[in-house]
């Protein structure tokens, strides 16, 4: 079974790969590594190595420093060494001191003969290695959280699986030490999108930073049980479908202007994840349709519309 660390790490790459727009023939031929292990490594598995992760976020033209953290999440999950050990047991309760002895007047250069030796350090415990590493891991993490423009990545790492980054209604705020809470100061609130109307077409709503102070403009139950929703976002003037508890095969299609835009499961990794298709360019007024298509021959496509407020 996979780790949530490896499947974040696999998402993230996923996304990587369509926005750099290679196959897996292509990155093989862009990268130092082969076809079939891009195929591996983007299904979770096998862990990348990460040289293989620094290379797709320079095809993608992304910092790589939230992807090595990742990698560094997973590789220490896949490794052990996020593995707790019991404390180590408390050291039982030292005799009382002598009173010390008034120094010599002339001290001794070393032992005098005869003496035994000084004890050696005690080489440290496999727990207080452990902690260590442990250590390191939580290091990781903050890395994780402050590496990432504005904290919206790190909510795609914390928040459960009902709740994603464009789930956001509002502004980010702050609590005082009372609990009270209080909005952001100047520097703390949303960071800004990173792509705007056209520019954003066919891009990926939350690596463009579009899923902040957003509408939903569908929700809807299936009859196969997947759910699927439709967002608009007024900021950057797009829309785009999403759909989850899905079925590989499964495949939500998202129409606007003319412009259709589309999202497949194609495994058991998608089908435990929200699944979103690239945004479209929208605006008050506009017509968005939004199609889901069943796996299999025996269910019906259902489409719904709304109009965007």
């Amino acid at each position: 079974m996979r780790s949530p660390e490896r499947a974040r790490l696999t998402a993230t790459l996923r996304s990587l790969k369509e926005h750099a727009g290679l196959s897996l023939t292509g990155l093989g031929e862009h990268t130092s590594f082969s076809k079939s292990s891009w195929g591996r490594y983007l299904k979770g598995e096998t862990l990348p190595p990460r040289e293989a992760v620094r290379e797709l976020c320079r095809l993608a033209g992304e910092p790589e420093g939230r992807c090595l953290a990742l990698w560094e999440l997973a590789e220490s999950e896949s490794s052990g060494r996020t593995a707790r050990v019991p404390p180590p047991a408390r050291p039982e309760t030292a005799p009382e001191a002598e009173p010390e002895a008034e120094p010599a007047k002339e001290p001794a250069e070393g032992p005098a003969p005869g003496d035994p030796a000084p004890p050696r350090p005690t080489p440290p415990t496999a727990a207080a290695t452990a902690h260590r590493r442990s250590w390191r891991v939580t290091v990781v993490m903050v890395a994780v959280l402050a590496v990432t423009a504005g904290g919206v990545t790190a909510a795609a790492l914390l928040l459960p699986p009902d709740r994603t980054p464009d789930d956001s209604r509002g502004p980010a705020t702050a609590t005082t030490g009372a609990g009270t809470g209080a909005t952001s100061g100047p520097g703390t609130g949303p960071p800004s999108p990173r792509c705007r109307g056209g520019a954003c077409e066919g891009r990926d709503p939350l690596n463009m930073l579009c899923g902040i102070g957003l509408d939903t403009l569908i929700e809807r139950r299936t009859a196969s049980g997947a759910r699927l929703q439709v967002r608009y976002s007024a900021t950057c003037g797009t829309s785009w479908g999403r759909i989850w508890n899905t079925r590989v095969g499964d495949r939500v299609e998202l129409t606007a202007a003319g412009s259709t835009r589309s999202a497949e499961i194609t495994d058991a990794l998608d089908a435990t994840a929200y699944i979103y298709t690239p945004m479209t360019r929208t605006a008050p007024g506009t017509l968005v349709r939004a199609c889901f298509r069943p796996s299999g021959q025996t269910r019906r496509e259902e489409c719904f519309e709304a109009t965007v407020r």
